[in-house]
């Protein structure tokens, strides 16, 4: 790429010509106010806060989408443009819900971060206020306008990034408003709950619906015994609602906070993707070798397998029957470990810690349920976690490490990479391809899979059969994937498909990270490195060799797809309207 040289507020600066003047500013320390900006998904210059003054130009122009040119001379910091910014700070806060003390986002939330580096100590502005109906009708996401500020980064991740598209500007002018067609509910139309549009929120316009309540309600009952599993991604995040730093893994301290929250026992969903595996990878083998419907297509992320209802239900064949990690973890607790403890499962109360708020929709549709014995009673966000842990008084930086409770204590490596785009593809290959050969693996990193390229394809000797693979993550990758399939344009054997972009590291329930930090680094990378750190350091890392599956199997389960692990851990899906 040919670079230019320019000048920001005297300094001169050498940087690639394809460079915004935002970017190119970052490069040199500058640091300029944004809103609407987002890092690979909003760059419209709708906000006004990154305006800038640009030597020969009359008006101030919007830096995160002005380009760079050879001897562009630029000026961030002038009276006109600090009023600028100022000005438009406070026509934005006067028709803002000014809630911040009970605001989920306070503390970080990047309108309050504004407010306090430009100096606003009053809002001079006194009209009228639009007033919103706050949609609290969806299982995963409340949607309060009252706080919106017109940014449209939720508009841009679930129209362009997710191709779902339930979400839009309506009306012009002062009457603008963010809205689903119709002004219907999120829970009235094609809304997948992959809650990406809570993730680029920069305030608390979108919010997952809290569940903690339920939690500690439960966690007071002494009737009640409450169990609590944490998925693999949320160990490599929930540290950040800290001060960590972003990818820090916390996966002893975690274990040793839920156990100071009261909860019964405690145990590492990574038991389930190991279950998963096992189930997962003896359907694959039989549809490869008994001519089943191909591709198998992956069915842990529930974004996904709603997105695959609503708009590819001609592939609902293709979806592995297998219930989710921790949907399959709950129906075990529920059952085998219920069984052996000598209690009543009406009297569990299991609760999932996911990275994911689709996971809230998939704990209550009416398939994940064994006897009239929900699979899952509660679940709750990373950030979820974090709040209860901090109404708790437990200060978690100082916790020891401690481990799960056993039974299932150590769950496998290949368990714990499930969290990050591609490793239940890699999880799986280590278990398929032992099995179809009978032989023990030389090498069991597969790295053809890793890696954050939106879509990954690859061909891998399995003794006698090459076994194509190809892997997604982010719904308009998965679009792109399955109409290529529908067209004839690819075969595969197995399909691995992620709703959110990266994976769960960064699903719709992890900690929120600036638009100003996510610009100087890779989130999905450094997320999914703690997961493969914790892979590369673990005594079992396949998932057929887990003491624990493999007694499940001997005394409770039986083989691997038999009657009771269908019962118990498989369902099906349903197709569903666009519209």
């Amino acid at each position: 790429m040919e670079n230019v040289t320019l000048k920001i507020n005297g300094q001169e600066i050498t940087v690639p010509a394809d460079y915004t003047v935002l970017q190119a500013a970052r490069e040199a320390g500058i640091d300029i106010p944004t809103l609407c900006y987002l890092k690979d998904v909003s760059q419209t210059g709708s906000c006004r806060m990154c305006v800038v003054e640009i030597k020969g130009a009359r008006n101030l122009q919007a830096a995160c989408v002005y380009p760079v040119s050879e001897g562009l001379e630029v000026f961030t910091n002038t009276p006109k443009v600090r009023r600028s910014r100022k000005v438009t700070l406070e026509l934005l806060l006067s028709n803002h819900e000014r809630k911040c003390l009970t605001c989920v986002r306070s503390g970080n939330c990047e309108l309050q971060t504004l407010s306090e580096e430009l100096g606003i100590t009053d809002i001079p502005y006194d009209g009228e206020r639009q007033q919103h109906e706050v949609d609290t009708l969806s299982p995963s996401i409340i949607r309060d306008n009252n706080k919106c500020v017109l940014c449209r980064r939720c508009v841009s991740a679930c129209k362009n990034i997710q191709t779902v598209a339930v979400i839009d500007a309506t009306e012009r002018g002062f009457k603008t408003t963010i809205a689903s067609p119709f002004n219907k509910s999120l829970a009235e139309v094609p809304c997948v709950n992959c809650g990406q549009c809570i993730a680029v929120c920069p305030v608390g316009a979108l919010r997952e619906k809290d569940a903690t309540d339920d939690v500690w309600e439960a966690l007071g009952n002494p009737e009640k015994t409450v169990i609590v599993q944490t998925a693999p991604a949320v160990r490599a995040a929930l540290g950040e609602e800290f001060g960590m730093p972003i990818g820090t893994p916390v996966t002893g301290k975690m274990a040793a906070a839920l156990r100071r929250l009261g909860f019964d026992k405690t145990f590492d969903t990574d038991t389930g993707a190991d279950l998963t595996i096992i189930e997962e990878g003896n359907e694959l083998l039989d549809r490869i070798q008994n001519g089943g419907k191909l591709p198998m297509i992956t069915s842990c992320s529930p974004g996904w397998i709603k997105f695959c209802e609503h708009n590819f239900p001609d592939f609902l064949d293709n979806l592995s029957s297998c219930k989710s990690p921790h949907q399959m973890f709950g129906a075990i607790i529920k059952s085998y470990w219920a069984e052996k403890n000598g209690l009543d499962p009406k009297n569990i109360v299991t609760v999932s810690v996911m990275p994911c708020v689709a996971k809230k929709f998939e704990c209550g549709r009416d398939e994940m349920e064994v006897a009239g014995n929900r699979d899952v009673d509660i679940v709750i966000s990373t950030r979820e976690l974090a709040r209860m842990i901090k109404q708790a008084g437990i200060k978690f930086a100082e916790l020891p490490d401690e481990k799960f409770d056993n039974p299932f204590e150590e769950a496998s490596g290949a368990g714990v990479i499930f969290g990050a785009t591609g490793g239940v593809m890699e999880a799986a290959l280590r278990t398929v391809a032992e099995k179809l050969t009978g032989k023990e693996l030389s090498s069991i990193d597969f790295h053809q899979v890793r890696g954050t390229d939106g879509i990954k394809t690859a061909e891998i000797p399995v003794g006698d059969l090459t076994v194509k693979v190809a892997i997604a993550h982010g719904l308009g990758n998965a679009r792109k994937l399955l109409e290529s399939i529908r067209n004839g344009e690819a075969e595969y054997h197995f399909i691995e498909i992620m709703a959110c972009p990266g994976g769960c590291v960064t699903g719709g329930g992890q900690p929120i990270v600036p638009a100003r930090v996510q610009m100087g680094i890779d989130l999905k990378k450094e997320r999914a490195k703690a997961l493969y750190t914790e892979d590369a350091n673990a005594a079992i890392r396949k998932s057929h060799q887990n003491p624990d599956i493999i007694k499940l199997y001997d005394e409770f389960l039986g083989e691997p797809g038999g009657h009771k692990a269908h019962e118990l851990l498989h369902t099906h899906y349903q197709a569903r309207s666009k519209f």
